[in-house]
């Protein structure tokens, strides 16, 4: 996705902020914040979204709307560090949409924008080591104790879907440790180290998955890690990323750091969107795209680790037959099914030229990663544009012969009309659809042509 120019993993613990004189592991993971604040600088970033396993929420999703919260917060655990005083930039307006979007995928959130709301340690560690000038505002979503993976996928994609509708360069950082077996009695700090070998086994594990771009791959891993490591909240944080990031392996990964703090792992890592480092899923599973609930943590012996099989992948659980949509299609990039129904006609969601599964664009996205125009084959394009219609109108019971009227957008008029009017007459010459033709400065995704389609059920 355009918009998400980074996502960042780091710790929560105050150690690398308040005493990292204290341990060679602390400081250098104080220097590597500074690595990663280094690297947000020169993404050009508009917005940070964070999401911290340290502020614990029962009751819903809470998102932080004070625009500019102030407070001096003391960790309960580590007070004998000190204080910390600090004055935060917040993006309202961003924390309504994501409120909205949360909303819009059936989960249940609301924002909070109380003068004196604490802000948890891992936010405070994190926007002061990484952004500590404010220049860049920040949103924070909580983490609810009782949200199982389904859940928490569908408050990533909310978060994607606010970034993408507010056009922002966002970087996503996920703060959360590791393995999270701590140390219960007081340590000498300079002889600090991973609570067991196991679990520093495990996390040496996910890093190499990391460093490889595989977050998809890590996300999945999540509920095993867990097991066997006491993964920070089930490693709830990384579930978010995953889905705010597209769900994929396509990233080019740098660990930049992993360390222990009182026994527990601490990591700090960067991942870049790139088509270049494509991955396969180590394992798949059922996609969520709206939260039905419920969670269902008051059943005896219940496991709500899994829950998401209780999800309708497949629609939004609202509305009957009405909603299509199918995994022989791109996913859509926002918060609205493949197609709906209504009587006998089926109205369709703009429909692009990426490929199922692997949001591949056939001739070439327009844009390079860096944001400068590419080279394309518009031709290719649209054939896929035209194949997908074709893919959706099928699952939803149509066929490409029923169409009933088309509306194209190109981004490019001049350069693209001839060449795409080609490949549409191959298709529609005899169907007889009307058609409307538009020009427009751009698209969420890096394509040329969209088309948005009417057709008889």
């Amino acid at each position: 996705m355009s918009n998400i120019v980074m996502g960042l993993v780091v710790p929560g613990q105050p150690h690398p902020l308040l005493a990292a004189d204290q341990s060679p592991a602390w400081q250098s993971l104080q220097d590597s914040f500074d690595k990663a604040r280094q690297e947000i600088e020169a993404s050009d970033a508009e917005l940070l979204v964070i999401y911290s396993t340290q502020w614990p929420s029962v009751i819903g999703h809470q998102i932080q709307a004070d625009p500019e919260p102030e407070w001096v917060h003391v960790d309960e655990n580590w007070h004998a560090m000190g204080s910390i005083p600090y004055k935060f930039k917040m993006d309202a307006e961003f924390a309504d949409a994501y409120c909205a979007a949360a909303q819009a995928r059936g989960l249940h959130s609301r924002t909070v924008a109380y003068k004196g709301f604490p802000i948890d340690t891992g936010t405070v560690v994190a926007l002061k080591l990484l952004n500590p000038d404010n220049r860049i505002p920040a949103c924070v979503v909580s983490c609810n104790m009782y949200a199982d993976r389904a859940e928490t996928l569908v408050l990533g994609k909310a978060a994607r879907d606010a970034i993408e509708a507010q056009n922002k360069k966002t970087v996503a950082v996920a703060v959360t440790a590791l393995s999270n077996r701590m140390f219960t009695q007081p340590i000498d700090p300079k002889e600090d180290k991973i609570s067991s070998l196991k679990d520093d086994e495990w996390n040496r594990k996910l890093l190499e998955f990391f460093a490889e771009g595989r977050l998809e791959d890590v996300s999945q891993l999540a509920r095993q890690f867990t097991a066997q490591a006491n993964g920070d909240n089930k490693l709830k944080a990384i579930w978010w990323l995953a889905a705010l990031m597209g769900q994929n392996n396509r990233y080019q990964g740098d660990v930049i750091d992993y360390q222990p703090v009182n026994g527990s792992g601490a990591a700090i890592v960067s991942l870049v969107p790139s088509a270049e480092a494509a991955m396969n899923q180590e394992f798949d599973e059922d996609d969520v795209e709206y939260y039905g609930g419920d969670r269902k943590v008051l059943d005896s012996g219940s496991d709500t680790s899994g829950d998401e099989e209780n999800v309708d992948a497949s629609a939004s659980g609202q509305a009957g037959d009405t909603l299509v949509n199918t995994n022989a299609a791109p996913k859509p990039v926002g918060a609205y099914p493949h197609a709906r129904r209504e009587g006998d006609t089926l109205f369709l969601s703009g429909v692009g030229p990426r490929q199922a599964g692997s949001d591949a664009i056939p001739g070439g996205a327009v844009r390079s990663d860096d944001g400068s125009p590419a080279d394309y084959d518009v031709e290719a394009q649209t054939r896929a544009v035209i194949e997908n219609v074709k893919t959706i109108l099928e699952a939803s019971g149509s066929s490409l012969e029923k169409v009933i009227d088309v509306t194209v957008f190109l981004i490019d008029m001049d350069r693209d009309f001839g060449a795409f009017n080609k490949v549409y007459k191959e298709y529609f010459e005899t169907i007889g659809a009307t058609r409307t033709t538009l020009a427009i400065t751009a698209l969420p995704t890096p394509i040329a042509v969209e088309f948005k389609v009417i057709a008889r059920a």
